[in-house]
This record gives C-alpha cells, structure tokens and sequence, in this order.
C-alpha cells in the first residue's frame, strides 16, 4: 500500500457487533490502514449492520447514506446481519460496493484487495449450513472495558428472532483456546472484561463442556480483576453459578435476564423455554444469595395476539419480581420468523402504549434499586470520558458513579460510599 488509506467503521446494534468491529479494524491497521472517524473524510467506511428490528434496518440504511454523502467517490462496505440477511437489498443502496454476511466479512481486508479502487460490487453471504467457524474477537479501544466473544449464533428460533439465520447455529471455542484468548486481554491495561454472545448460556456445549466451568477458570488468571455476563436465558442459568457468582472473585453480581413476556400464553406462543413461575424463580435464587445485585430483564410488547389483559399480566410480573431495571423492544416483524404468519397483529399505536408504560415502570424500579443501595459502600471502575466536568463509572453492581473529572481516577478502581443522587438519576461522589 503506497499510502495509508483512512478507513472509518461504524457499528450499529450489539456488543458483540462492537467486539467483531475491534478485531476487524485491528487487523486492517496491521495491514497498513489507517482508522479515521466516521464523521471525518475515509477512503473506504465501513458499516457493520444489525437487523434485529425494521428500526436497525433504518439505521442501517441511514448511515450507508451518511457515508456516501460524506465521500461519494469512497468505497463502502456494509456487514453483518442486515448484509447476511438481506444481500440483495444491501447491495442495491446507493454507494455499498461490498456485501459480506456474518461468517465472510471476517475476510474484509481481502476482499478490499479485490476491489482495488475499481467500481464493482462484492457480494458474499453465506447461509452458514457449511461454515460454522467460531471466530473469537475481542474490543481493545477502551483502556477500561472489554467486549470478550465466547459463542456466537443461537439454536433456539424462537418465533419472533432472526437471529440463527443471521448468525448461525450455536457454536463456541473449548475452555482451553478460550483462555488462551482471555489471557492476551489480561496483558493489557483494561480491568474490566464483559463476556458476550448471541446465546453464552451454551457456551461449550458441542465441546461437553460449560460456562460455569469456564468462569472457574477465568476466576484463577490474574490481570483482569472484574468480569461481567451478558445476557444469559434464565433456563440456562442453574443454581450452581448463580451459587459460584455470589462468592467469585472476579464474576460480578449483574445478570442480565431475557423475560420477553410475563403471560405463560405469549411465552409459548414465541417459543421461549420457561414460565413466568420459573423465571421468578430465579430472580429469587440470585436475590437470596446477592440481595444487592442487579437484574436487567429483556421484554418485548406487542407481539402478535398479544392481548390487553396478556400486556397487564406482564406489567404486574415485571412489577411484581424484584428486577432492577427494563429493556424494552417493540415487536417488529421480521421475514423468515414464525410469528410474521401469526394472525391478530398488534395495532402500532398499541404497541407504542404499552412500551411507554413499561419505560415508565423500568424507571420506577431504576430509581428503587438505586435507592436500596444508599449507605453502601462500592467499588468504581472511573472511565476516561470527560462529560461536562465529570468522569463516571460503574460500580460491580452496575450503579452508575460520577465525579468531579480527574485524570488520575481514569481505569481506576476506587472504593465509595454510595450518598447523593443527582437529578439524572446518578450517584455523585465526593473524593
């Protein structure tokens, strides 16, 4: 490469996305590119798209367009599951030049070779039925945090999810090649790692064995001080690690727990593996043990057939558990899913009600959960951002901190007792 060309990366959806991108655009600064960002000049711009919702489909859309009105004459490639799931449509936008699926855009620089500065398309998206690579990946922007990729891909196609088309079946490296990996981010100055994948609950499940042996492992390797699980379907959380979390000494007390709906009718109609009865359930095991961890909980309105009194069963469930706070997704009609055949659809301002409800609730809970923790005391991991005068980090518990900005707290852990929250609804602490 006679020069350096600049190429910009923009991610959209997922952590793992981010943790995909990272490795990506490190691979290409080995080969002589240089990282821009995406709102500066790029020779080439990178867009790595999610699809789980039509919205994602948009933003998708949105910020090809963003690109090629920034450099018409820059090259654009667009990956991920918006070009695994949709090739055609990806390769139509005005400005993409290159269309690679979830399992080929790992071979990106490659195919910016093939190009070579000419005007033709690329297009690769593989249906994953011969190519079920795992291919771990990492994020190393931050100086903090780390995105870790353990499992890809998801055996489950609930009704609603387009997720085992996008990414293929459930898939993971063996304990070993995994900390093999884990130990080159303990090398460097990050001290907080964040276990991602589509489905890690089935971490290990093809190779026999587990996440919970995994975090066994990961609990006895120095230079990484905290880790974090991403979000893990209750069925495959068991007793024993909610049991091995509440004493790790690195795995921290916050689960991150997909519910969906809080009607057993809805739940089977999507497909899920579990009741509402269950799930409760579990909420409890972990607040015995860790009364003061956080539970986030995953919930969708608005799916078909969804009906007035099925939404306020699950309002009164979500109410009811003692969870901390929401993530709330409109039902959004994907191709290819069982539900986008199933009758009695939800009016779109229907859905839009009771979404707003839920927000509202998941405040509620945010603001109660914050205000048990008044009196303790916690550990801070400060990150580097510099927010109008304030540097902010969260605690193991995931309560967000800030204080007055300084650079010498930035990657550090600090021990404090939780007081005054501001009117943002964040912890300030006086150091």
């Amino acid at each position: 490469m006679s020069h350096k060309k600049k190429i910009a990366f923009h991610t959209l959806g997922c952590k793992l996305n981010f943790s995909e991108s990272s490795s990506i655009a490190n691979e290409l600064i080995q080969k002589g590119y240089s990282i821009v960002d995406f709102k500066e000049q790029a020779d080439i711009y990178i867009i790595h798209s999610c699809s789980v919702t039509n919205n994602a489909d948009k933003k998708t859309v949105s910020a090809v367009r963003q690109a090629h009105r920034k450099n018409p004459e820059a090259h654009i490639a667009l990956l991920g599951c918006y070009a695994q799931l949709k090739p055609e449509q990806a390769a139509q936008i005005d400005g993409v030049d290159v269309v690679l699926g979830n399992a080929e855009k790992f071979d990106l620089f490659n195919y910016l070779n093939e190009l070579n500065g000419e005007n033709k398309k690329i297009v690769h998206s593989d249906d994953f039925k011969n190519n079920l690579v795992f291919v771990p990946t990492y994020s190393s922007e931050d100086r903090t945090r780390s995105f870790f990729k353990i499992q890809d891909g998801c055996d489950n196609f609930c009704a609603y999810c387009t997720v085992p088309f996008a990414r293929g079946r459930s898939r993971s490296n063996s304990i070993k090649d995994t900390i093999e990996v884990f130990k080159k981010i303990a090398e460097t100055e990050m001290k907080e790692v964040v276990l991602t994948g589509v489905n890690i609950g089935d971490f290990g499940k093809k190779n026999k064995e587990s996440l919970l042996n995994l975090l066994k492992e990961l609990d006895k390797i120095n230079g990484i001080e905290r880790l974090r699980i991403s979000s893990i379907e209750p069925d495959l959380l068991p007793d024993e690690m909610i049991e091995f979390i509440s004493h790790s000494k690195k795995t921290l007390p916050h689960f991150h727990l997909p519910l969906q709906s809080g009607s057993n009718k809805i739940l089977k109609q999507m497909g899920r593996h579990y009741t509402t009865e269950f799930f409760s359930d579990k909420v409890k095991q972990i607040k015995t043990v860790m009364p003061q961890s956080c539970i986030a909980v995953d919930v969708i309105v608005g799916f078909p057939g969804e009906t007035d009194e099925d939404f306020l069963e699950t309002f009164h469930c979500l109410e009811r558990v003692d969870i901390s706070y929401l993530h709330v997704f409109t039902y959004s009609e994907r191709e290819k899913t069982k539900a986008i055949q199933l009758a009695d659809s939800v009016p779109s301002h229907i859905r839009n009600q009771r979404s707003e409800q839920l927000h509202m609730l998941s405040d509620q809970k945010k603001e109660f959960f914050y205000k048990k923790n008044i009196g303790r005391k916690v550990n801070v991991l400060f990150e580097s951002d510099n927010v109008k005068g304030y540097i902010s980090g969260f605690s193991e518990n995931y309560i967000r901190v800030k204080t007055k900005f300084n650079k010498e707290l930035i990657n550090q852990i600090v021990q404090i007792e939780l007081s005054d929250i501001d009117t943002d609804g964040v912890f300030i602490a006086k150091l």
